[in-house]
């Protein structure tokens, strides 16, 4: 440890500076872009969550993302693309970015790469909702705004300091003004509750009238939707996907975290939320093969890493279960990222997300999917706002469940919970 600590302090920042002046072009091929230490592994993910979210920001900062940003769309695909998929960019893009952005300050190589993402990104919100702006985001028409204007919000949540208090107070009132025009579009009966909910929620937590009746019809149903052990069903109907940790744990507990706060939930409501959260992360956990795979089955598979939420969120908030050591989390946790982005197969030349699951693979994109939609996939990586000397990052790599088991070594059994 103490080596690659004193080899990533020599290392010049010249290779990073270079990259923030480059085009968007280079971040398709990391080698070249980023310097790297063999085995660092939180340098891989701040490396490669910038790689993701930098021609979003970067063009969103100029005033260029409805000019540059392509519409990759599936085939059977039914939606107004230039009407929905931009706010999808920017949204999932926020609600990944937001935790790492939180950190403070610092001049290391990773603390520039945070201080440019931070800078273009208030650079860029204000375009957002300016109907002056090339960039002004479709919140206003369609169903698909409901969804992610609550990834916008969740992402204001998630680092309010740094994303939400140092806009203007005319930017400031521009968003509310978006997130309150939703109110005349009704949310699927689904885990799209959650979205209505978590955005008016977060009206709730900057001294804004809310709707209590979206909120509380969100934690209503998904109280009568938990199905046992961990798992939620996605409206009355149960489906075997990743949504449980796409939108449904991640979303209910930072809702009735905000809840209990103005006293419209209990402290037991979050409770239970949270101790079911913690179980669905240790079958996340237990999920990750040895090889740093893992099944592919259900809806939007071109979320890709989006699918560990669960687990990225639990080990941020060090909630993980006590079995569970944060080391073998993150070392699980890399080599599933490294099977998706250590290449450039799942990027195009210009850096931006291509659909598919690791590749080009436009036969397995749902029929709602766009370009904007993949950026969900940067959900993967909320343990980048533990500070680099949290335990996480700095602990020797370990195993996690399944390449034990595999290996032949002791594990622990699973068992169902009660709750």
């Amino acid at each position: 440890m103490t080596t690659r600590r004193s080899l990533l302090k020599s290392l010049s920042l010249t290779g990073v500076l270079a990259s923030l002046r480059t085009p968007f072009s280079v971040f398709a091929q990391p080698q070249s872009s980023y310097p790297s230490v063999m085995g660092d592994d939180r340098w891989f993910w701040a490396s490669t969550l910038h790689k993701i979210v930098n021609p979003v920001i970067k063009n969103l900062a100029e005033g260029t993302l409805v000019e540059k940003m392509p519409l990759e769309t599936p085939p059977n695909y039914f939606l107004k693309v230039k009407k929905v998929t931009y706010l999808e960019a920017v949204g999932r893009t926020l609600a990944g970015v937001a935790p790492w952005l939180a950190l403070p300050d610092d001049d290391t190589p990773e603390g520039r790469l945070r201080k440019q993402l931070k800078a273009d990104l208030l650079r860029g919100l204000p375009r957002c909702v300016d109907p002056k702006s090339p960039d002004y985001l479709n919140f206003r028409t369609e169903g698909q705004p409901i969804v992610d204007a609550a990834f916008v919000a969740h992402g204001f949540l998630r680092a309010p300091n740094v994303l939400w208090q140092p806009l203007d107070d005319l930017t400031k009132k521009r968003f509310v003004e978006e997130f309150k025009s939703l109110r005349d579009r009704k949310p699927a009966y689904s885990n799209w509750l959650l979205f209505s909910g978590i955005t008016e929620a977060f009206l709730l937590s900057i001294g804004e009238q809310a709707d209590p009746f979206r909120i509380d019809i969100a934690i209503k149903k998904m109280k009568e939707w938990y199905v046992g052990d961990g798992w939620y069903s996605d409206g009355d109907r149960f489906a075997m996907d990743y949504y449980n940790s796409f939108v449904i744990h991640p979303m209910l507990v930072d809702m009735l975290k905000i809840c209990v706060e103005h006293k419209m939930a209990t402290q037991n409501e979050y409770d239970e939320a949270l101790k079911r959260m913690v179980r669905h992360a240790d079958f996340q956990e237990r999920l990750l093969s040895p090889e740093g795979t893992f099944p592919v089955f259900g809806r939007s598979m071109t979320y890709r890493a989006g699918a560990f939420q669960v687990l990225a969120q639990t080990a941020l908030m060090e909630q993980l279960p006590e079995h569970i050591a944060p080391a073998q989390v993150r070392s699980g946790l890399t080599k599933m990222l490294r099977q998706f982005f250590e290449g450039s197969q799942n990027f195009d030349k210009n850096g931006w997300l291509l659909l598919g699951f690791n590749g080009s693979q436009p036969m397995i994109a749902d029929a709602y999917t766009s370009t904007g939609s993949l950026y969900l996939t940067t959900l993967g990586f909320l343990p980048l706002g533990l500070p680099a000397t949290h335990r996480f990052w700095t602990d020797p790599a370990a195993d996690w469940t399944a390449k034990k088991a595999w290996a032949g070594q002791s594990v622990k059994k699973d068992y169902r919970v009660g709750y």
